[in-house]
């Protein structure tokens, strides 16, 4: 069935070609009978006439043949290039038609039901990382610019997460998580605070903290100072359930909800001392935090520790920490794709130039650097455009999409200067990463090293970033030029068939002021040529 289709479309594109080819020989034909009746001895100006009266002898049959076929072939030509792209994003899948193999062992042995889980995760909304905190960033760019940097969308996501973090059921047993679990389902920021408050005059809660840290510090350094208030609550309340984690289901639950309290506050410390400069402090709480808990993968802490390292310029670190999460059998990301990038750049970037590698071709370092490049692209092609400030930044949003705009962003935002301090890094990315594109003209049907590009990501990106930023899109939704061409040829000639016959003593006028105009100077040419050459010469040339 998927070569039916195939072979469908292939017999359409032919179809259209051979049209495209008839329309071309058309116009070639009549432009040839136009140079025959103007051709030399005779004098252009008296020839005018005789081509107003070709035009005028013309029959309608003629002009209602002309217009039929150039209308005939613009609409053929739309609807080819509708129908294929049609296909490649919503036929060729129905027909069985999409190889969704790519050149890795787990895509092989995993079959169809990895490739459908493979796809669902692709367009799986994923909590970022490096999200930046709302009262001390996110709100202080609203203050300074008028403009809301979250969408809706986004902050409810964020209000979903953190009800499964940081609640559990048992806490309407305990007062003041009650009162935080109620304040984590509200809508209005100021209702959530006094709740917290509300919730710290009966108790000591961690919960209640991390909200105050999050949403009413206005600086790093007094969200810092309650997130260490946070962090001593959360301690005590983490081994307290940890003794009574085997006593029952709603121990456990409670135990389980108190080590994500725990992580997500000693995670938030380090981001502190990262952003006030204590970077050292930073890694070290964030290796010591992925030591206590390794099987709490889902904070994504490796990649705060790569963007720590890579300020500290710890290249090596920063390698190990790849050889342990760049594996084949884990997610995949802009962070790791295009760190493991940087590194390879890193080692010829410096002495790379585009004409010396021209000449001489490619070493074994820089191929694998421009490889490198090349799979990060595939992998997040709307990064670049950042990276090479083609493309303005705005603030990450709390939330971000695999392989989309949201997740370019959150990777250029904190990246950007990383790529910077190492010379010549940009200037490899800009002379490489175009390349990308010729590896998979159809990145929405297959893939080169990664699954074939998601098709969800232009919506997912648009309900994720704010109304004031142009989502970038790939592949570009945009007409080939050849299209745009002919139908525009196509329609011209239409409209020019059409005027003649309804108006073809003013249309003569028209094609005779502009054959004039347009004949002028090599008429001219010519007048000095008969005036300079003897006439018996001008003559044997032009029989000739």
């Amino acid at each position: 069935m998927a070569e039916a289709g195939t072979g469908f479309l292939e017999q359409l594109k032919s179809c259209i070609v051979w049209s495209w080819t008839y329309l071309w020989t058309l116009w070639f034909f009549i432009m040839l009978f136009l140079v025959y009746i103007l051709r030399v001895p005779l004098k252009i100006n008296d020839n005018l006439t005789t081509v107003s009266m070709f035009l005028n002898t013309l029959t309608p049959k003629f002009y209602v043949a002309l217009t039929g076929t150039s209308s005939l072939i613009s609409g053929l030509i739309l609807v080819s290039y509708f129908v294929e792209q049609v296909s490649v994003s919503h036929l060729r899948p129905l027909l069985g038609g999409v190889d969704n193999s790519a050149p890795s062992a787990a895509s092989a042995a995993g079959g169809d039901a990895d490739s459908n889980r493979q796809s669902v995760s692709e367009c799986k909304v994923w909590r970022n990382p490096l999200n930046l905190f709302r009262g001390a960033e996110y709100n202080r760019y609203t203050w300074v610019t008028g403009r809301e940097p979250l969408t809706y969308y986004d902050m409810n996501l964020s209000a979903q997460d953190h009800q499964t973090f940081f609640t559990c059921d048992t806490d309407h047993l305990r007062p003041a998580d009650a009162i935080m679990q109620k304040a984590w389902r509200e809508r209005n920021p100021q209702a959530r605070i006094s709740a917290a408050h509300e919730a710290l005059e009966l108790n000591e809660c961690a919960t209640a903290y991390i909200l105050l840290a999050e949403e009413e510090a206005t600086t790093i350094v007094e969200a810092e100072k309650l997130f260490k208030q946070a962090l001593k609550a959360g301690e005590g309340c983490y081994r307290r359930s940890q003794q009574l984690q085997h006593h029952g289901a709603q121990y456990e639950a409670q135990h389980r909800r108190d080590t994500n309290v725990l992580v997500y506050i000693k995670r938030r410390l380090a981001m502190c001392a990262r952003k006030l400069g204590r970077t050292r402090e930073a890694v070290k709480m964030m290796r010591d935090l992925m030591k206590e808990f390794p099987l709490l993968s889902m904070f994504n802490i490796h990649e705060n520790l790569l963007e720590a390292l890579l300020e500290l310029q710890a290249y090596a670190d920063v390698q190990a920490v790849l050889a342990k999460y760049d594996d084949i059998s884990l997610p995949k990301s802009a962070t790791i794709c295009y760190t493991a990038a940087l590194l390879k750049a890193r080692a010829v970037s410096d002495k790379f130039s585009p004409e010396a590698a021209s000449r001489r071709g490619l070493s074994t370092a820089e191929m694998n650097a421009v490889e490198a490049i090349h799979r990060a692209v595939e992998f997040n092609p709307h990064v670049p455009k950042y990276l090479l400030e083609m493309k303005s930044l705005i603030l990450p949003p709390e939330h971000i999409l695999k392989r989309g705009d949201s997740e370019a962003i959150a990777y250029a935002f904190f990246h950007l200067q990383h790529w910077k301090r190492v010379e010549g890094a940009l200037n490899l990315l800009h002379c490489t990463w175009e390349g990308t594109f010729r590896m998979i003209p159809y990145p929405l049907e297959k893939g080169h090293l990664f699954y074939p590009y998601p098709i969800c990501t232009e919506t997912a990106d648009r309900e994720l970033l704010p109304s004031f930023h142009e989502v970038s899109v790939y592949p570009k939704k945009e007409l080939p030029f050849f299209i745009l061409f002919t139908a525009g040829l196509c329609s011209f000639t239409a409209m020019l068939a059409l005027l003649t016959h309804q108006f073809p003593e003013l249309m003569g006028v028209f094609a005779k002021a502009f054959l004039s105009t347009l004949f002028a100077p090599l008429n001219f040419v010519m007048e000095k040529v008969e005036s300079i050459l003897p006439s018996s010469l001008w003559h044997q040339l032009t029989r000739i």
